[in-house]
């Protein structure tokens, strides 16, 4: 062998960059789940990484996407993804046999005879299972590589809120993601007058922002469960524009760990959904609005003057205990923010402890921001909804993995996991795959390049004044109604404590 053939096995190219990203994103996986037809000429693990490069891809056409992510696979992977070459040939025939360039040639044409119609059916078939399957590994391998930004202050603490995501106004999508029109038939004198002063204050509310943009478009609702202390996803539901955001939540508690903290603002109030986080052993951290009537003074001892109990009359009726909380006031400067939360000892959990997890709880936001304006997820491209499910779940996938594999090469220069920035991680995964053939020095490969995927420490002004025409202008959350709890409902919060001891005797 000549000296030169010998430097260019020395060679790295932008796409061994890539394929080294995948081989450790996938490390540890188990395929066994995804069984293809016979026929098909895809393996799970090579079209799994096509899926990624699709969403990976910055084209704004969909079949753009398509094109670019599978000449990378074809370039990545040369001994092929298909079943049968993989079974017929072994090792050492492949180097005794060695194709010629003719069929070299052959063989590439017939890998890139892929049609996007069949990649979308595939991707509308299996997305459910990959989505799942990704979900477990990630969350399995997130403690075992941040263990020291995994707690704050002795909790796992997660963030849960939703937004909406822009679809283009096709039939099928409006079919499957329109708000759902409820019935009036038999309601109230009240119920009615209710739906007609909401009714005209979302027409007051949809004049006002007509002149920025369309109210009528297609969206589909995200919930989103957030860990606050690496600033990765942990979970998320996808449904309708009217979907709940609460019952989302009720969905995604079972993938909490058990000493996990949930904290999200005040959309999120409610006895029911409050005592289920409650129930369920896990912490809560919810701000509290004017929406929501707390008690004082329920017990039968002396109590602390910031001990308060959620108890609606319709729960008192029921014969349901009320829900113990810890109200605290703190003002961010405009106005007072109030929040509760079932740690009732200050020594477990201080105020001003309280005060910084929910301060956190902003990453949420960001990473939206991240979604919709960085990652350009703000109106998806698909027209058919099953596939614009399938593009909002592995654009989920996407962001995921590349938030994940970024920080864990930042974490290597000791940066802080807040400092990350999702912008230069995109751009350098695209100037990787649009320059796949190019080659890399030693010290500017992919993992190197993301390890400055910082933030810079430049000082911004405050953009609080700037009216733009689509920043939302909403009123604070308010007050909380507190009163102190009569002596009847006194009486029967002893009753109800009474009957319980009585049962947990006899049980």
């Amino acid at each position: 062998m000549s000296h030169q053939d010998r430097n260019l096995k020395e060679e790295w190219l932008n796409a061994h960059c890539l394929k080294q990203a995948l081989r450790w994103l996938f490390q540890g996986f188990d395929w066994t789940a995804i069984q293809f037809r016979k026929d098909c000429s895809w393996m799970p693990a090579t079209f799994a990484a096509m899926a990624l490069l699709f969403v990976w891809s910055g084209e704004t056409v969909l079949m753009d996407r398509f094109r670019r992510a599978l000449r990378l696979v074809d370039f990545l992977y040369p001994e092929g993804h298909t079943k049968k070459q993989a079974s017929k040939k072994g090792p050492a025939s492949r180097r005794q046999q060695k194709p010629s360039r003719g069929t070299q040639t052959r063989n590439k044409r017939k890998r890139l005879s892929a049609t996007y119609q069949a990649f979308t059916k595939l991707l509308r078939k299996w997305t459910s299972v990959y989505v799942a399957l990704f979900q477990v590994e990630l969350r399995r391998r997130m403690p075992e590589l941040f263990t020291d930004c995994l707690l704050m202050y002795g909790f796992l603490v997660f963030g849960c809120d939703g937004s909406r995501v822009d679809l283009p106004r096709t039939l099928s999508n409006e079919k499957a993601y329109a708000p759902s029109r409820k019935k009036t038939s038999g309601e109230t004198a009240r119920a009615k007058r209710k739906r007609k002063r909401a009714r005209r204050r979302q027409l007051r509310l949809a004049k006002q922002q007509r002149h920025s943009r369309k109210t009528d478009v297609p969206q589909m609702w995200l919930t989103m469960m957030f860990h606050l202390g690496t600033g990765l996803p942990w979970d998320w539901r996808i449904g309708p524009s009217d979907s709940s955001e609460r019952a989302h939540m009720l969905e995604m508690l079972a993938t909490l760990p058990a000493q996990a903290m949930v904290t999200a603002d005040a959309g999120f109030v409610g006895y029911e959904y409050l005592g289920a986080i409650q129930s369920s052993g896990r912490s809560l951290l919810i701000r509290v609005g004017s929406n929501v009537h707390l008690l004082k003074k329920l017990g039968r001892v002396q109590e602390s003057g910031n001990r308060v109990y959620l108890w609606p009359r319709k729960a008192a009726h029921q014969g349901r205990k009320p829900l113990v909380l810890r109200l605290v006031v703190v003002h961010n400067g405009r106005h007072p923010v109030y929040l509760v939360t079932n740690v009732l000892a200050e020594k477990r959990l201080t105020d001003s402890q309280v005060v910084k997890i929910y301060a956190k709880r902003w990453r949420l936001e960001v990473h939206y921001r991240h979604l919709k304006q960085t990652y350009q997820k703000r109106k998806l491209r698909s027209h058919r909804s099953e596939n614009a499910r399938a593009e909002l779940e592995w654009s989920l996938l996407g962001l995921w993995t590349m938030l994940l594999y970024t920080l864990v090469e930042v974490r290597k220069t000791g940066a802080d996991p807040g400092k990350l920035s999702c912008a230069v991680a995109w751009r350098e995964i695209k100037d990787t795959m649009n320059d796949y053939r190019q080659l890399t020095e030693p010290g500017e490969r992919l993992h190197q390049r993301l390890q400055s995927a910082v933030t810079d420490d430049y000082q911004r002004r405050d953009k609080t004044s700037r009216d733009y025409c689509r920043k939302k202008h909403e009123q604070p959350a308010g007050a909380p109604r507190i009163s102190v709890a009569t002596k009847l409902q006194i009486m029967l919060a002893a009753r109800l404590c009474i009957e319980n001891a009585k049962k947990g005797l006899t049980a």
